[in-house]
């Protein structure tokens, strides 16, 4: 079983990452594994199952297990904007807010910060992602964002991948001040987004469920911001509307399970912190929190 390491921003260290289900996990992506295909192409595919598991999540009584997650996962329980007995539900928990002055905000206007707590990965150039997981793979815009205009936009533009875990806070919120369209959403399958599953195959992110919002910035120009679901995340919760929003706010949250963000910038309008592109270069995650700097404009 390969160990997934990932770099702490705040420590410096690497960690290996304590992944939720891995067996399970390692069984399904297992490419040798004939069985496990035949269950993956149901479990992604047939996305009532993830509805249903997510309702599951939502009874009262999946809140006996709301306390050993929080230990055995090394989660900061004094973040929570409420007391761990006040959660009515394991999905309750997993939605949580948090005080605000936990995560504060990066208040340069020059700077975009990070949406959401999570593990990030950052490509400087889109159109040189093939292979950045699995070399020969192919990962395009064209398929990732079904528009062939959005696409030719966006070509030779920066790539930022937030992948959240399910230990992670699930709330994700707009980088920098703008003006934010409606989202819309393009349906597909709920395959895993841990590293696990992209090792196997990048093409995940052209084939699950996604939502593309567009942001117009004063500073960043045109931004795409895309939420991603994946196994157990049947629901991409939006929480705010067509109209402006400043850096911080909440833009909605996810339900439970894995999920990742990603955020596509025009060719030459940010450039990425030095040490996520360092971190990057290695193909190695690094593990961050919302509302510190992801990059600054390049004028």
């Amino acid at each position: 079983m390969q160990e997934i390491q990932i770099l702490n921003r705040e420590t410096k260290k690497i960690e290996t990452e304590k992944i939720y289900g891995e067996k399970f996990l390692c069984y399904l992506y297992d490419k040798k594994n004939f069985i496990a295909k035949f269950v993956l192409f149901f479990i992604a595919r047939v996305t009532l199952l993830s509805r249903l598991y997510g309702l599951w999540q939502k009874r009262k009584a999946s809140k006996e297990k709301i306390k050993s997650f929080v230990e055995n996962y090394s989660i900061d329980a004094s973040e929570f904007a409420k007391p761990l007995s006040a959660f009515t539900s394991f999905n309750d928990f997993f939605i949580r807010k948090l005080k605000k002055e936990v995560r504060p905000i990066n208040a340069d206007s020059s700077v975009c910060i990070l949406p959401a707590d999570g593990r990030c990965l950052v490509i400087e150039n889109v159109d040189e992602v093939d292979g950045f997981y699995v070399k020969g793979e192919k990962f395009t815009l064209r398929s990732f964002l079904k528009d062939e205009k959005l696409a030719e936009k966006f070509k030779g533009g920066s790539l930022a991948i937030i992948r959240l875990a399910p230990v992670d806070y699930h709330r994700f919120h707009f980088p920098f001040d703008c003006f934010a369209h409606t989202a819309n959403l393009i349906n597909g399958c709920l395959f895993s987004v841990n590293p696990i599953a992209l090792k196997n195959n990048i093409g995940i992110f052209s084939k699950n469920k996604r939502m593309v919002t567009e942001l117009d910035s004063e500073v960043f120009g045109r931004v795409l911001y895309v939420e991603i679901g994946a196994t157990n995340v049947g629901s991409i919760h939006q929480t705010y509307e067509y109209g402006i929003y400043k850096k911080g706010d909440e833009k909605g949250y996810f339900s439970f399970g894995g999920s990742s963000i990603a955020l596509l910038f025009e060719k030459g309008k940010i450039v990425f912190d030095k040490d996520l592109i360092e971190a990057s270069k290695k193909k190695m995650e690094m593990k961050v929190k919302f509302g510190t700097s992801l990059g600054k404009s390049s004028s």
